[in-house]
């Protein structure tokens, strides 16, 4: 059994697992389910010779994300390859420059989380770990069962990809917003097929736990069901900037309610987020817009 001292320890380290849970999983749920995992094995497992509690127990909830999105059935068209082999005898991976290593960490929000999804397990682990977690190679390697020269590779790769996602978007401002009055016009006609024009296949609805309490869906997945949840619906919605970004906004009495923000990948919608927390949205700039005709 655990010492009592631990499950203290273990409680001032849970926000930590979550945030790294959820960076690799994308979804809050199915952190946390990792971060209760996490526990039960720390409770089944000798201890005794742990001196970095915080280091081993990142480490299991990194297995155990990786085991998650391994389990995964779709893939994004656009992962990397998941059965990447080790590098060949005589090469060397690029290391990343002082930009290069800014550029997750930079990369908080939404956008994120998309480019994330379209990785491959072990990639996306590698990256998170390293980028944002500042695991060594040699750690993220014993997390992957890959060599360090490998699990640098996965990293590398990744990271490329988080880059010219970052590139991208600096031109889709004005192709998203279309995007989202069009899916604005679409949810209130209560127009199936062009939701479903408008999302990717793979997209991803996710709520805060607040927008849950007021009678959301935790997650839906897939274009079907996201179009089905929105389909005659966001009477009430504006079109709005949301950090300069355009997404949509719920009202209810002259107050926003619910801010729902938006990510597009290859012109579609790959993510929504419905944000209820007011701590949460507060911290938005928001500009209210007028659709335009």
């Amino acid at each position: 059994m655990t010492e009592p001292s631990f499950a203290s320890r273990f409680e001032e380290n849970r926000s930590h697992l979550a945030s790294v849970a959820y960076r690799m999983l994308g979804n809050r749920e199915d952190a946390e389910d990792a971060v209760q995992e996490t526990w039960v094995r720390l409770n089944r497992s000798d201890t005794s010779d742990v001196v970095n509690l915080r280091g081993w127990l990142t480490k299991i909830v990194a297995r155990i994300c990786l085991d998650i999105l391994r389990s995964r059935k779709s893939r994004r068209e656009d992962e990397l390859d998941p059965e990447m082999t080790e590098p060949e005898e005589g090469t060397e991976a690029v290391e990343p420059n002082a930009e290069d290593e800014l550029v997750l960490a930079e990369s908080v929000g939404l956008a994120l989380t998309v480019v994330l999804d379209s990785l491959a397990p072990d990639a996306r682990v590698a990256l998170v770990l390293h980028d944002l977690f500042d695991f060594s190679f040699e750690e993220v390697a014993r997390v992957v069962g890959k060599s360090p020269a490998a699990a640098r590779q996965l990293a590398s790769r990744a990271r490329r990809q988080v880059r010219q996602q970052r590139k991208d978007e600096a031109g889709d401002r004005v192709r998203q917003r279309k995007l989202v009055e069009a899916f604005l016009a679409a949810s209130r006609d209560g127009n199936l097929l062009g939701l479903l024009e408008l999302l990717a296949p793979d997209v991803v609805l996710a709520a805060d736990p607040v927008a849950v309490r007021m009678g959301s869906s935790p997650e839906v997945r897939g274009a079907a069901a996201v179009a089905a949840t929105f389909k005659g619906r966001a009477l009430a919605a504006r079109l709005a900037l949301i950090d300069g970004v355009a997404g949509l906004v719920w009202s209810h009495g002259g107050e926003p309610r619910v801010v729902f923000t938006f990510a597009m990948r290859d012109g579609k919608i790959a993510r929504v987020e419905l944000v209820a927390d007011r701590d949460h949205w507060q911290k938005f700039e928001l500009r209210y817009l007028e659709a335009e005709r």
